[in-house]
């Protein structure tokens, strides 16, 4: 009876042991083919070959001036004259006739994780941040897929140009800034090195049901993360002093790639929402005179006067979310952006990033649409997906406007873009490149489209 216990046992085993490599073999073919169905199968634009004026429509250069019956030209990539009435230096050129519609600058989304998630709910598809708490010499760029699907969707509503940033830790790496279309991570990077990201930690304690450690614990444990950060900027810059002196101490990747940070004085992005985390980043800042932006801004309202005075931008993470804390107004998030306009704080507005919103990046022209509808002027807007956002990015002297000598990188569409259902953008440039404006979904609709027609069902 024992032996033939043992042989059933043995048997079960080896079928399980098989059933399970088949089950690894299929899971990986699936993933595989799965792989090769995300990729984006648009076509990448060649490089501009010939001179472009587009006449006749409203020109809006964010900058300035708006020109009702205006023009702009540009050529290898490059705007090259903007003004009212018809081109004079458009011999030539390619005419496009945009009457009737309206020309703006291409859309800057400034926070996201483009191109480093496809799915956020599978695993496999994310690359945005690493396993180590303290990584600065990472640079998001490096991981972008430039077939990633989501790309095309993204520049269907007219963003060209977005801000990727890395996630988790306390200092997850560097943020790239890219244009919507190429063929390698190299092709999309207009700026790989835009900032070096800070995750502030969160000071105040959370009272949730869920959440099983008393005030006092969560507030130590704040307390440790803090003076972590402290400690890692204070052994970063004790080797900077130290190697600066001796040229033989050995090179460290981490601490050589804070250089233009901590001594260059270029800019840091400092997550922080709530009140007590603005001040406290803004107060290390001060202390060892860095340059920062803060990114989320949620409680930024608060302290409008300590933002103005010490020159701190706020990249605000959406109006289309809820409000925080029980205590506060339904319309919080709505109005946040018209109330640090009316208070003179350098902003911009992004939706709410996160690897789960990234798919969702094509909804940013209606977070600006709605605080429109909560006492931010339309023009403000624009800016703040536009102009203002290429700005707290670092790269606003070639972007986020129609000015001369810019890149011409732009968008004609038939309305106000930060209108829901009733704009199109009908063409996109970017760096004067004429871009495919069809994704998946795109195809999949001019598919069944043609199906229900020969069905008789639509015209």
């Amino acid at each position: 009876m024992t032996n033939f216990d043992t042989r059933t046992s043995t048997r079960t085993i080896t079928k399980a042991r098989t059933m399970l490599r088949a089950i690894s073999i299929l899971f990986a073919s699936v993933a595989i083919v799965g792989s090769a169905h995300a990729q984006d199968l648009t076509h990448k634009a060649p490089v501009q070959d010939n001179p472009i004026a587009i006449v006749g429509g409203t020109v809006h250069t964010i900058s300035g001036e708006t020109y009702e019956n205006g023009y702009v030209t540009f050529d290898k990539g490059v705007i090259t004259g903007v003004g009212e009435g018809r081109p004079r230096n458009a011999r030539g050129a390619e005419v496009i006739d945009a009457t009737g519609m309206h020309i703006y600058p291409g859309l800057v989304a400034a926070n996201t994780q483009m191109g480093l998630v496809e799915i956020g709910a599978v695993r496999a598809t994310l690359d945005y941040a690493e396993t180590a708490s303290v990584s600065p010499e990472v640079r998001a760029a490096v991981s972008v897929n430039p077939d990633s699907t989501v790309i095309p969707v993204t520049r269907l509503n007219g963003i060209l140009t977005c801000g990727v940033f890395p996630l988790g830790g306390l200092v997850p790496g560097r943020a790239s800034v890219i244009r919507m279309d190429g063929w390698t991570w190299e092709d999309l990077t207009i700026k790989d090195d835009a900032g070096l990201v800070v995750n502030w930690p969160s000071l105040r304690p959370v009272r949730w049901r869920l959440k099983d450690k008393p005030a006092k614990e969560q507030r130590k444990e704040a307390t440790e993360r803090v003076q972590r950060l402290a400690d890692t900027f204070e052994q970063a810059e004790a080797y900077l002093l130290a190697k600066d002196a001796d040229g033989s101490i050995e090179t460290d990747i981490r601490w050589e790639s804070m250089r233009p940070y901590i001594i260059g004085g270029n800019r840091f992005f400092v997550r922080a929402n709530e009140l007590e985390q603005i001040q406290s980043a803004v107060a290390w800042a001060s202390e060892h005179e860095y340059t920062i932006t803060i990114m989320g801004g949620r409680d930024a309202h608060l302290c409008t006067d300590l933002l103005v005075r010490h020159g701190v931008g706020v990249i605000v993470t959406g109006t289309h979310r809820l409000p925080k804390r029980r205590d506060e107004v339904y319309d919080a998030p709505f109005t946040l952006p018209a109330q640090l306009e009316e208070a003179g704080v350098s902003w911009c507005l992004a939706t709410t990033g996160g690897s789960f919103n990234t798919p969702h990046e094509r909804n940013l022209p209606y977070h600006a649409g709605t605080a429109v509808g909560f006492g931010l002027t339309r023009e403000a807007a624009m800016r703040s997906i536009t102009l203002s956002a290429a700005e707290l990015l670092g790269v606003g002297d070639s972007l986020g406007s129609l000015d001369e000598g810019k890149a011409a990188t732009l968008i004609i569409t038939d309305g106000d873009p930060l209108e829901i259902y009733t704009t199109t953008v009908l063409h996109a440039f970017i760096d004067g490149r004429s871009i495919e404006l069809t994704s998946k979904q795109t195809k999949l609709a001019e598919k069944y489209r043609a199906k229900y027609r020969q069905l008789g069902l639509i015209d």
